[in-house]
């Protein structure tokens, strides 16, 4: 089964907790804290596998879910870090975030790897927290929450030629007569149902990669027929070779046919009509096609186009060698825009709010990772810790935000489900 596109949440372990111990040893003398930290949680990572080609393993994976670190321990023994959870995922694979719509990465090599969810790092035990005026903290901390995301993760085949066209065209034909691969060949349409690829080989001995694609139809990049499952690996290629039917064996007219996968593969994404782009009369073997030819290079002026059959072999060397030719000279090109890439580069002039403050049934609620995170990580289990987490958010600025906005004495506050008391 050919599966090329899957969503899931991933949640990369949480870090250990620290630990709150102290040094009580006969002859140790003001022993003093001695809790270890905790260990981090793992990563979630996708690695590239070049023996995987579609995503089947991942379809019934809703969610991927990391280990939590270890948790520190007395005697200043700090908890061991979870392994990464490791992914293998085929060659070409994107993986999109879905709540920003931004692009993680794009793994195209055969050696990639990325961490799309990093795991938390682990809490601090109090002996961490020791200072020249706090030489015995009471405190220590929760591990951090790994990160969480839900995530699309799709398959663009990595071929140098995409061969496009409408059903019964003759794709499967000519892809199956320049290479080895096998591709289901029958007199209806719709045959193909999944893209096939092959390795082809020009005259002076260059190799590269041509995808058969399933027919496309009007409407195709709207979702109608097979298109918009399989439009997205025309993306990867380098090269795009129409195949039109020019004996119009099913009465279609050539030109038209042209025209309508033009503006399927335009609405679908613009930057396809500017690859190099080649035309491939096929069927020319058939009574009626020399003529048709002729009124489609009328109005067709700026494309190579090659007369072959497909059936018979006749014309297929000169399009595996012009395209060969094609391919040295082109040069490398990256698929996405750097707007949909995301970025973790943080600049210093651009001020983002750590915070929001809303007003929710009388109770101001408090909303940002940072305060989120530092709630989650503070071990309420100490008057110490407490004071802590209040001294932390007032150098935030949230108490004189809270006052600004009207907050009186005595009024609640929530962080998460965690409800207090504002006092000035």
């Amino acid at each position: 089964m050919f599966v090329d596109e899957v969503i899931l949440k991933v949640i990369a372990g949480a870090g250990g907790d620290g630990c709150k111990a102290f040094r009580r040893e006969k002859y140790v003398e003001m022993g003093g804290p001695f809790g270890g930290n905790g260990g981090k949680g793992s990563d979630i990572v996708f690695e590239v596998d070049e023996g995987l080609h579609t995503l089947l393993d991942l379809r019934y994976q809703k969610q991927i879910k990391g280990k939590k670190g270890e948790n520190g321990r007395g005697k200043n023994q700090h908890g061991a870090s979870s392994s990464d959870i490791i992914v293998k995922v085929p060659q070409g694979t994107v993986v999109t975030d879905l709540d920003t719509g931004l692009i993680i990465c794009d793994l195209k090599r055969k050696d990639d790897k990325f961490i799309v969810a990093k795991g938390g790092r682990g809490g601090r035990g109090n002996t961490a927290f020791k200072t020249q005026t706090n030489t015995a903290p009471d405190f220590c901390e929760n591990g951090e929450p790994g990160e969480e995301r839900n995530l699309k993760v799709e398959v663009k085949m990595l071929a140098d030629v995409g061969l496009v066209g409408l059903p019964s065209v003759g794709k499967s034909t000519i892809i199956s007569s320049i290479s080895r691969s096998k591709p289901k060949i029958a007199a209806y349409h719709f045959t193909t149902l999944v893209p096939n690829l092959g390795v082809t080989k020009t005259d002076d001995g260059y190799s590269y990669v041509v995808a058969d694609l399933p027919g496309l139809i009007e409407g195709a990049s709207h979702g109608e027929g097979l298109g918009d499952k399989f439009l997205r690996h025309i993306e990867r290629t380098k090269v795009i070779a129409h195949v039109i039917d020019m004996a119009a064996v099913e009465e279609r007219n050539p030109y038209e046919d042209y025209e309508l996968i033009n503006k399927e593969l335009e609405d679908f994404n613009p930057k396809l009509l500017k690859k190099p782009m080649i035309i491939i009369a096929n069927k020319m073997d058939l009574e009626g096609s020399k003529e048709k030819l002729e009124e489609f290079k009328k109005k067709v002026k700026d494309k190579e186009i090659f007369e072959v059959s497909g059936a018979t072999g006749e014309g297929l060397r000169d399009v595996v060698n012009y395209l060969g030719k094609v391919l040295k000279e082109l040069p490398e090109e990256e698929l996405y825009d750097d707007d949909k890439i995301e970025s973790h580069v943080l600049y210093k002039f651009k001020k983002e709010e750590k915070y929001t403050i809303t007003r929710e049934d009388d109770v101001w609620v408090i909303h940002g990772d940072e305060v989120e995170k530092l709630f989650k990580m503070t071990k309420f289990s100490s008057d110490e810790a407490v004071y802590r987490f209040a001294r932390k958010l007032t150098k935030m600025g949230i108490d004189d935000k809270l006052e600004e906005l009207g907050a009186k004495e005595g009024d609640q506050v929530r962080i998460l489900d965690f409800y207090f008391d504002y006092r000035k």
